[in-house]
């Protein structure tokens, strides 16, 4: 919900989510869309806005259902791998203006799979191959709200040459740092949320450190993370300063740590222990 809200998209913009699951960022996006729709033609424009693609068949049947209960008669999620298709055949006519995506990430592709990306790109981890995806099928002045993981923000070789790619062909212009337990019990690695514009380069990047409710250990199952939440950076999301959990890093910097973009909090009051 919060990343459909921030990215914001409007009646007639098309949005792709290469790896679906069940369909949740698609239901956000019509809930949102819905609110613009006055009349059959924009209703029927609300029909056409979503495409995605799913691989595992349970969550796609899920996804098929999901959209089919929130009024798409007929949803435009393909039973494929995203990433099997070579990146060079996506043409003007297959991009999207808005994707909001939770990819797949610690895991593997399949079998040959890199082989559809180009020589410099090719990585058998799925998180940066579908960031290289995610920037291919975007159109220019597109917008794109996904999650990734702290190891597609750093480590070197391939992975530096995609967060290279991504902050020269696109405006990172917000990361968001999630407590390590959002995604469990599923996934227990650091996420982290990613907002970015195609057709102009990162010239900074505004990091916004998201904290655990007061109290809290970690978030779980039975206690996820909330939307009221996400207030005081929707509040902080219009009027930027720096604060203890906010902070502005240049490209320069950037560029000088070798495009790692895993940078911690400068401004975090650490406690001080004292011992007698």
């Amino acid at each position: 919900q919060f990343i459909v809200d921030m990215v914001n998209p409007q009646l007639g913009e098309k949005i792709g989510d290469p790896a679906c699951g069940t369909g949740g960022f698609f239901v956000f996006s019509i809930e949102h869309l819905r609110k613009q729709v006055n009349n059959i033609d924009e209703r029927k424009t609300l029909q056409e806005t979503i495409t995605g693609t799913e691989l595992k068949p349970l969550p796609f049947m899920l996804g098929v259902i999901n959209l089919i209960t929130h009024d798409i008669e007929v949803p435009q999620i393909v039973n494929t791998d995203a990433l099997s298709r070579e990146l060079t055949s996506i043409k003007q006519k297959d991009k999207v203006d808005i994707i909001l995506a939770n990819p797949p990430f610690g895991g593997v592709v399949g079998d040959g799979m890199e082989t559809n990306f180009p020589l410099n790109y090719r990585t058998k981890e799925s998180a940066d191959l579908f960031l290289i995806l995610f920037i291919q099928l975007l159109k220019n002045g597109g917008r794109a709200g996904i999650v990734l993981p702290d190891g597609s923000l750093t480590g070197d070789g391939v992975k530096q040459r995609v967060r290279q790619k991504l902050l020269e062909d696109c405006n990172v212009h917000t990361i968001v740092r999630l407590p390590q337990s959002v995604f469990a019990p599923y996934a227990t690695v650091n996420t982290n949320l990613l907002f970015f514009e195609k057709g102009k380069s990162t010239k900074e990047i505004w990091y916004y450190e998201h904290t655990l409710p007061e109290g809290a250990k970690a978030y779980s199952k039975t206690k996820p993370i909330r939307l009221e939440e996400f207030e005081p950076l929707k509040q902080w999301w219009q009027n930027r300063i720096e604060s203890e959990v906010s902070w502005k890093v240049s490209i320069d910097t950037i560029k000088e740590r070798g495009y790692d973009l895993d940078i911690k909090n400068p401004n975090k009051k650490v406690e001080e222990v004292v011992y007698d």
